[in-house]
């Protein structure tokens, strides 16, 4: 909960900043609301729970799985004229999904308990499109400030959100080959707008349909930082959202006790400059058994000290990343451990950006294609754009898709879909097995 409240706190200071109010909306949702829009319930009918007791007449509840249905009705009741717009709002809540595969712990569930859903409102598609794109700009932000590397596409029509007019989505890759959707960001268009009556008073002095769009993250991320990051000692946690940045230990000899003295002053120092430390001085653990217990745990930075180091007015100072150790006068600790911190993040972000990069490959032969999906990569492939070949692709390579790039701008030259040989590619199709 302590990492999780770490990442919220970024979530909300990077809605908050850029003009979304919090709010805070029911978990039932009406059938009446949820049934207005035929795509969002045909994508969504299967997935929902059911209140099933306690119901009075005909009203019929469910458990929210996504809440645009929850929230239009008020955009109805808040926006009147063009002054109003664009309206921005976000919460962090529990979403619930009737999932019938296999769970995974903060990876699949059938209650998303940490789930970040903005909601938006705007007077045409090209305002909407600009909050898109604002939003892909928050969620690289996420991302990027917890080390987490991630892929960039535009979802294909079959797999586009239930009720959008298309979607763009961040996946990472996991450790065992398979990607993760750790984000979503959608363009509504006027889908919702319509069948919930939300119009506002146009400058022309004419009523016009508001375009939506709502975009959604959940504790997969924390999963993906947990899963990308560790190692056979267990977690890494990047130093900025680590609960504990630095576990410090006496190294003590019978009950010298001017070696803890040492440790909790320099220890104060840390804590009144910002940095979040913890000391370890239970007498029934030796040091050796400390400091695996806190390279379980992910703190980035292991500071000890000995009788040597208060005789010579250091400290030793180890990095959870590398191993390293290092040797810092005790008169810049503070110093010193800063800028580890700095050093810790820009190697973790590197690393994880590097095997990413080294995971996505491009093939036109399904031979080859099936091979490099087998061996834990995501897969570029040549494609027509023709739904029927897409999925004719994803059958005959025994992948899901992806869809096609938006964090690069190049085309396939002189290829033929990779299914249609008789269509010439027009775009890259990624494929990967995923969860």
């Amino acid at each position: 909960m302590a990492i999780r409240r770490n990442v919220e706190s970024l979530i909300r200071r990077l809605h908050d900043e850029s003009g979304h109010q919090e709010v805070l909306f029911p978990v039932f949702i009406p059938y009446e609301f949820f049934s207005k829009e035929s795509e969002h319930i045909r994508g969504f009918e299967n997935e929902v729970f059911w209140v099933s007791k306690g119901m009075s007449g005909e009203e019929r509840l469910i458990l929210r799985p996504t809440s645009e249905t929850a929230i239009m009705p008020m955009f109805k009741l808040w926006i009147r004229d063009h002054t109003d717009l664009p309206f921005r709002v976000y919460q962090i809540v529990s979403v619930f999904r009737a999932e019938t595969k296999m769970t995974h712990p903060m990876i699949r569930v059938r209650e998303i308990s940490m789930f970040k859903e903005a909601h938006t409102a705007h007077a045409d598609r090209e305002d909407a499109e600009r909050q898109v794109r604002e939003a892909v700009g928050i969620y690289r932000r996420i991302f990027d400030e917890l080390c987490i590397p991630y892929l960039i596409s535009r979802r294909t029509e079959w797999d586009k959100f239930a009720g959008a007019v298309y979607t763009i989505a961040f996946d990472t890759l996991m450790p065992d080959g398979k990607t993760m959707q750790i984000g979503t960001v959608h363009y509504l268009g006027e889908n919702f707008s319509r069948v919930f009556d939300v119009e506002y008073l146009g400058k022309d002095g004419k009523m016009h349909y508001v375009h939506t769009t709502s975009y959604g993250i959940s504790e997969r991320v924390i999963a993906s930082m947990i899963a990308i990051h560790g190692d056979d000692r267990g977690m890494l946690l990047p130093p900025r959202y680590a609960p504990i940045q630095v576990v410090a230990i006496p190294i003590m000899y019978g009950e010298d006790q001017g070696i803890l003295s040492y440790v909790k002053e320099v220890s104060g120092e840390l804590a009144r400059a910002g940095v979040r430390v913890h000391v370890d001085d239970r007498r029934d653990k030796t040091p050796g058994w400390k400091y695996y217990y806190w390279e379980l745990k992910g703190v980035p930075i292991r500071l000890e000290v000995g009788p040597g180091d208060v005789k010579d007015n250091t400290v030793t100072l180890t990095r959870r990343d590398t191993f390293e150790k290092y040797t810092a006068p005790r008169g810049s600790v503070v110093e010193a451990v800063e800028e580890l911190m700095r050093l810790i993040e820009d190697n973790m972000r590197k690393t994880a950006w590097e095997w990413l990069r080294s995971h996505v490959k491009r093939s036109n032969n399904i031979d080859e294609v099936k091979r490099l999906l087998n061996e834990g990569n995501v897969v570029e492939v040549p494609w027509s754009g023709d739904e029927g070949c897409g999925k004719r692709i994803m059958e005959l390579t025994e992948a899901d898709a992806l869809g096609t790039p938006m964090d690069s701008d190049e085309k396939p030259s002189d290829l033929r879909d990779l299914a249609c040989s008789d269509r010439k590619a027009e775009a890259w199709l990624r494929l990967s097995r995923r969860y």
